[in-house]
């Protein structure tokens, strides 16, 4: 009973009890601002998220299509191309082209007009490139988006700095893209 009486007296002067609910408010406030810190850093990584989920399902560019839109994919699905040759010229020239606009550069590159698929009218192009990690995914659907329909075959992916040849960042991408030529049926 001895410590109730003194806890009872000290919380009876104006001062202690004043700094009792300053001490108690403080730890209030601090609640409340850590509890709002919380939820706008999950709300941030809420709207990161969403953003990253458009970018993959390509909603940013097509919001609302239509199959009568003229943003929907054009063109032939085949590759075009009088000859076999020209056919892989151009197929060569859109995984070239897709990789030069991402910043990537090609080491090397092969076009196989005999493969194991080729009876079924398929060209491949095996393509060696440098791409920064963001670039890569970009490339991978500049490649498959759009006509004439292309397919990711062998994807393999090595960090540069693992070889020992840079430190930027860059990926060297091995990559065999196949398309189907119209001309081969």
């Amino acid at each position: 009973m001895n410590q109730v009486a003194t806890l009872r007296n000290f919380l009876t002067q104006p001062l202690a009890a004043a700094a009792c609910f300053a001490a108690v408010m403080a730890l209030l406030v601090f609640a409340v601002i850590s509890s709002l810190a919380d939820v706008l850093s999950k709300r941030a990584e809420v709207t990161a998220s969403a953003a990253m989920l458009e970018q993959f399902d390509g909603r940013h560019a097509a919001t609302a299509r239509s199959e009568t839109d003229v943003g929907a994919p054009t063109g032939s699905p085949f590759l075009e191309g009088a000859t076999v040759t020209v056919a892989g010229a151009a197929l060569l020239q859109r995984v070239t082209t897709a990789v030069t606009k991402l910043g990537g550069s090609v080491l090397s590159s092969q076009v196989d007009l005999q493969g194991t698929e080729a009876k079924a009218g398929f060209l491949s192009v095996i393509a060696s490139c440098e791409i920064d990690q963001p670039g890569l995914q970009q490339l991978l659907y500049a490649v498959e988006a759009g006509m004439p329909f292309l397919f990711i075959d062998q994807l393999v992916v090595q960090s540069s700095s693992g070889l020992g040849t840079s430190t930027d960042g860059k990926l060297r991408v091995l990559l065999t893209v196949s398309g189907q030529w119209k001309g081969g049926k």
